[in-house]
């Protein structure tokens, strides 16, 4: 069941750890098919050397497992509830970054003070409140933020206490927003270090995403 998918998730996960975005077993992608609405997430505590195709699990929109011979991510419901409220979403990242989770552990939202925050995430990268594992309230969480915080240009979220969360409309996007949210986390807070960020302009931000998004690239 969905192999081309399985494909894509299972082989976008040799990136986390190469960007060192997580330890060990801990970090997640999930992928939605857009036909079926079924999803393809990480199988709970495999290591990612010994992630493939054959082992990622498939559930349906409210996390109930349709294929696979492992037990899906602890992390199923939030994604599932997030895909459920955010038919846009293609893609979700779970990681425990170090530089953005440190921000998490403040409560704080990342502040756009770079260039590269405006043009990749609009904005701060804003810091959700705490909630428990296991079930639909991160994902709630997640959403209320994504929708109703200071950035609702945000791909990425910052959970208090917890980590990063990226949505994007296909898997590889959410995991580009993730190898970002870290890179920006980590060049913020070593300016906090040094003295007082410099902010930029709202109009400027604004500016700079619009570009970013309309007009970069091939």
């Amino acid at each position: 069941m969905l192999e081309a998918l399985r494909k894509t998730v299972a082989d976008l996960h040799a990136l986390l750890p190469a960007n060192e975005l997580v330890a060990w077993t801990s970090g997640n992608i999930s992928g939605r098919d857009p036909e079926s609405g079924h999803v393809v997430i990480k199988p709970s505590g495999v290591s990612f050397e010994d992630l493939g195709p054959e082992n990622m699990v498939v559930v349906d929109a409210d996390a109930t497992v349709i294929e696979g011979q492992h037990k899906p991510s602890s992390d199923t419901a939030t994604h599932c509830y997030i895909y459920r409220a955010m038919p846009e979403a293609g893609g979700i990242v779970h990681t425990h970054s170090p530089y953005a989770t440190a921000w998490a552990a403040l409560g704080r939202d990342i502040p756009c003070v770079l260039t590269a925050m405006a043009d990749e995430f609009g904005g701060p990268i804003p810091c959700g409140g705490f909630a428990l594992i296991g079930g639909e309230e991160i994902g709630r969480e997640v959403v209320r933020v994504l929708r109703e915080g200071p950035n609702p240009h945000s791909p990425a979220v910052i959970m208090q206490n917890h980590g990063v969360f990226t949505i994007g409309p296909t898997p590889r996007a959410a995991v580009k927003a993730a190898i970002m949210c870290e890179d920006v986390a980590r060049t913020v807070y070593l300016a906090v270090q040094l003295g007082e960020p410099i902010p930029i302009a709202p109009d400027d931000i604004a500016k700079l995403h619009k570009r970013y998004t309309t007009v970069y690239g091939q």
